[in-house]
């Protein structure tokens, strides 16, 4: 049952014939897990919570930086620093009093993902990464839970609703992951900042129609959005037989953890944490460094790299570089670097290292 004073708070929602009362009980009565509380998460939570989502959980394992804040409208200046989901609670709560909040402060994986997911009725898929988004995939089929998926990445966003008992998976759709090193994640390439608060807002849209039992969802539909276009699209989407994880014959069966995309071991790469990078440059013995971003990223933040080349133009300023010399390679969050280091390898380079994390790693670092 309501209480007067949520009566109040949902009028314009209870005021809608196909919400009504009823619709907003069950709103009440229902449990959301979300993943993720950075771009596509943040909108997703703030709407679901001041619809009336009665019990919400949300699962991240990150801390505020700086740079999140040009899209993740969750947290703000005061909150840098500071773990994601406490500054969520901070948030979500002033907004709704009446939700109750389950956080998890941990990275998503094999080992936990079903008794996380356990207790929710749907799953919102705000990751940043394939192999998580695929573990999201795989337990939702496996327990059976509707998942509201959404992805961004530059000025494009994608959303759907998938449900194995009743359509297609997003393995249906993507069998399998790209292979290491092939797509850059946000923080290499960027997104434009209101571009997740679109994708994120028509994710909570899907739950509450789904919850409330209004509507159409995107169960079976791909919806495709270009910001600069200012256009969407849709494309129809088919339960895959073959498909690997709800298909007629699964040759996945149980969780496991794919590979990140960014995997540097698995690109047989060498990596240096900045810390030891550090003590390198302190002891006076550190071999050249090579930053490899783009213009103006280098004009926002440096570390001190002793050759600035854009990864783009190092096969054509290959000539700049000594092949028998030690390097060592940095970017923004270490993915770029990598793919350097495999190509200047394959062009005969003996020594070449990646800087793990990259520059925002060495933030972290002075900031300790």
């Amino acid at each position: 049952m309501l209480s007067s004073e949520e009566l109040e708070r949902y009028s314009r929602h209870t005021l809608l014939p196909e919400v009504g009362l009823a619709g907003q009980e069950r709103l009440k009565a229902a449990s959301v897990l979300v993943i993720g509380a950075g771009g596509l998460g943040s909108p997703v939570a703030l709407y679901l919570a001041a619809a009336g989502i009665g019990r919400m959980g949300l699962v991240d394992d990150d801390v505020v930086d700086l740079s999140n804040l040009q899209r993740q409208i969750l947290h703000d200046t005061d909150r840098v620093g500071e773990s994601k989901l406490d500054s969520a609670k901070t948030r979500l709560l002033a907004i709704n009093p009446h939700l109750e909040l389950t956080l998890y402060p941990t990275r998503l994986n094999a080992s936990n993902a079903e008794e996380i997911f356990g207790p929710y009725d749907i799953i919102v898929d705000g990751t940043d990464n394939f192999a998580t988004r695929y573990l999201v995939n795989d337990a939702c089929v496996m327990l059976g839970k509707p998942n509201a998926y959404g992805s961004i990445f530059r000025f494009e966003g994608q959303a759907s609703f998938f449900h194995a008992a009743e359509g297609p998976c997003y393995r249906c759709l993507f069998p399998e992951p790209p292979a290491a090193g092939t797509v850059p994640s946000c923080a290499e390439g960027g997104v434009f900042g209101v571009l997740p608060g679109v994708i994120g807002s028509i994710q909570a849209t899907e739950v509450i129609k789904f919850v409330t039992g209004i509507g159409s969802t995107l169960l079976g539909r791909l919806l495709l959005y270009n910001a600069l276009e200012m256009s969407f699209r849709e494309i129809r989407l088919r339960k895959n037989p073959d498909c690997p994880v709800c298909g007629e014959n699964p040759t996945i069966t149980r969780l496991t953890n794919e590979p990140e995309v960014c995997d540097t071991m698995a690109m047989n790469v060498k990596e240096i944490s900045v810390a030891e990078l550090k003590a390198l440059r302190d002891s006076g013995d550190c071999p050249q460094v090579l930053d490899v971003r783009e213009d103006n990223e280098v004009a926002v933040s440096q570390m001190g790299a002793d050759i600035h080349i854009p990864l783009g133009e190092i096969p054509s300023r290959i000539g700049e570089l000594d092949p028998a010399k030690r390097l060592i390679i940095h970017c923004k969050m270490g993915g770029r670097s990598a793919q350097a280091c495999m190509f200047l390898q394959s062009q005969g380079f003996v020594d070449v290292t990646n800087v793990a994390g990259g520059i925002m790693a060495w933030k972290q670092l002075e900031q300790a």
